[in-house]
């Protein structure tokens, strides 16, 4: 049977202009349950993984609200919380489609553990906004008292806090996802690219950051085997010169395609730039191929029907 790694993006739970609230996620979980199901129905092995970032964002909020009546947790166990909040909606969701389609397999969420170097360059240079918005003299405080580092957000927004966004290298929990994804079991894991760690001899230990989720994406779906790996996101593909009237959807490209548009620059800073990355990596550690389609595309694309192919 082929496995596929499922990435769904940050619409996965949380629709544009939806209100931040359980109800709309759950509404928005239905909608990713119902392509896992039928991606399941069509005979594939599925690791499902996500974003966590408005979600993280909002535990972080409630962590600063409430901060004079309970102590606050660091943002490993935030990015933890996310995990099983986020799980707990797929998991339910995904578990009552199958009910429904009288398909008997196992739905189960692994709180994950992504590897990232001790000495990576992001922790000295801290750049990943996350969290609420602060006014000059808020932000001040809070590098004083807490010893957050800050910068401005755009266009005079605010300023929000920064933190460093190592690149993954290993998902902790890959065997015994392997295990269960073979055993028939849908798995969701990594969840907002996973809680970072690092070594310290024997032990792993949580620290400050963010890890990318569609680079974790690609690290999990090389550590589980997986022949495919399908990114979801809210656009139908790869654009080339996207945003302008001239722009052309790209069906396919080579790894080292891939490579040159990155390192020419033309897919930006934005969410399609990671994602593209994150496929390239995938294909070149021996993937089969990596795909990136809208999440009412994900069956389409892997029949090879709809949005782009990163493959040999």
């Amino acid at each position: 049977m082929r496995r596929v790694v499922i990435a769904l993006g940050g619409n996965a739970l949380l629709q544009k202009g939806d209100e931040e609230s359980a109800e709309s996620m759950r509404r928005s979980a239905r909608v990713a349950a119902e392509v896992v199901a039928d991606v399941a129905q069509g005979g594939w092995e599925v690791v499902v993984t996500h974003g966590n970032g408005p979600q993280v964002g909002r535990i972080l909020l409630q962590q600063e609200e409430a901060h004079r009546v309970v102590a606050p947790m660091p943002l490993d166990v935030c990015g933890a919380e996310s995990q099983g909040q986020i799980g707990y909606l797929l998991q339910v969701s995904i578990g009552d489609v199958f009910y429904e389609r009288g398909m008997d397999r196992p739905v189960v969420t692994v709180l994950t553990l992504t590897r990232v170097p001790r000495d990576d360059p992001a922790f000295r240079e801290p750049t990943k906004p996350i969290g609420p918005y602060y006014g000059k003299e808020k932000a001040k405080r809070l590098v004083r008292e807490r010893g957050y580092q800050v910068a401005p957000a755009p266009g005079d927004a605010g300023w929000r806090r920064v933190v460093p966004s190592p690149r993954p290298y290993s998902i902790v929990e890959a065997p015994v996802i392997r295990q269960l994804v073979g055993s028939g079991a849908i798995v969701i894991a990594a969840g907002g690219g996973g809680v970072p760690v690092v070594e310290e001899g024997p032990r792993l230990v949580g620290v400050e950051g963010v890890v990318d989720k569609d680079l974790a994406a690609a690290i999990l779906a090389k550590d589980v085997r997986a022949d495919s790996l399908l990114i979801l996101t809210d656009v139908d593909g790869v654009y080339e010169d996207f945003g302008t009237p001239g722009q052309r959807l790209l069906p396919s490209l080579t790894p080292e395609e891939a490579r040159r548009r990155l390192e020419a620059g033309e897919f930006g800073t934005g969410s399609m730039k990671p994602k593209v990355e994150a496929a390239a990596e995938f294909v070149e550690g021996g993937g089969t191929e990596a795909l990136i389609a809208t999440l009412r595309d994900g069956p389409r694309a892997l029949a090879g029907q709809a949005g782009t192919r990163v493959g040999s």
